[in-house]
């Protein structure tokens, strides 16, 4: 990693802190120019603005859960216990840290008004993998997707479909790993060969 990544890096972390600290509305480029221990002039060369610094930790954050996606999935083992393991890690490693602060909502606001088309491309890209996932389960005899009459990318979307509603029914931790359980057991009785 050469130096600039690794002080944008730095100064991404940084300004995650500081905008649960503070909400995205309150924060200034000052804030995140001190918790990142550098003048306002220097974090400057890095980003144009608030905007661009919010927007580029989206895209950090998509980057690595994506790529926990992918390591999830290319893990041996049962494919809905592959696709529950990469669900959980999209689902924590978005949100755990602004879930758990006071100014959670205004973030995920702010994301969908800056940073939408980065959120958006990530889902896809995750039901792509998802679907892909189902496809190889099902082309290696484990599934049959007939018996839904559904096609991978549909069984995929139902399932984000599904993760985004225990979002919003039953917040997050232990009760969104429970459910997503519970829906990968469904799946599984609904498409796995016996």
């Amino acid at each position: 990693m050469t130096n600039d990544a690794l002080k944008r890096k730095h100064i991404l972390d940084a300004a995650l802190a500081v905008f649960c600290r503070y909400g995205y509305r309150k924060t200034s480029m000052l804030d995140i120019a001190q918790a990142a221990g550098m003048s306002r002039a220097a974090l400057y060369l890095h980003f144009r603005n608030k905007e661009d610094v919010f927007r580029a930790g989206s895209e950090r954050a998509h980057a690595t859960v994506l790529a926990q996606v992918a390591a999830a999935l290319a893990e041996p083992g049962p494919v809905f216990a592959r696709m529950e393991t990469a669900l959980l890690a999209f689902q924590q490693g978005l949100l755990a840290e602004i879930s758990a602060s006071p100014h959670g909502e205004e973030l995920f606001d702010a994301n969908m008004t800056l940073a939408a088309g980065i959120t958006l491309a990530a889902r896809a890209r995750l039901v792509h993998a998802l679907a892909g996932a189902l496809e190889q389960a099902e082309a290696a005899g484990d599934i049959a997707l007939r018996r839904v009459d559904a096609n991978a990318a549909q069984v995929a979307q139902l399932m984000l479909a599904t993760i985004d509603g225990l979002k919003h029914a039953q917040g997050g931790g232990e009760t969104q790993r429970e459910g997503i359980a519970l829906h990968m057991r469904v799946l599984g009785a609904a498409l796995l060969r016996m």
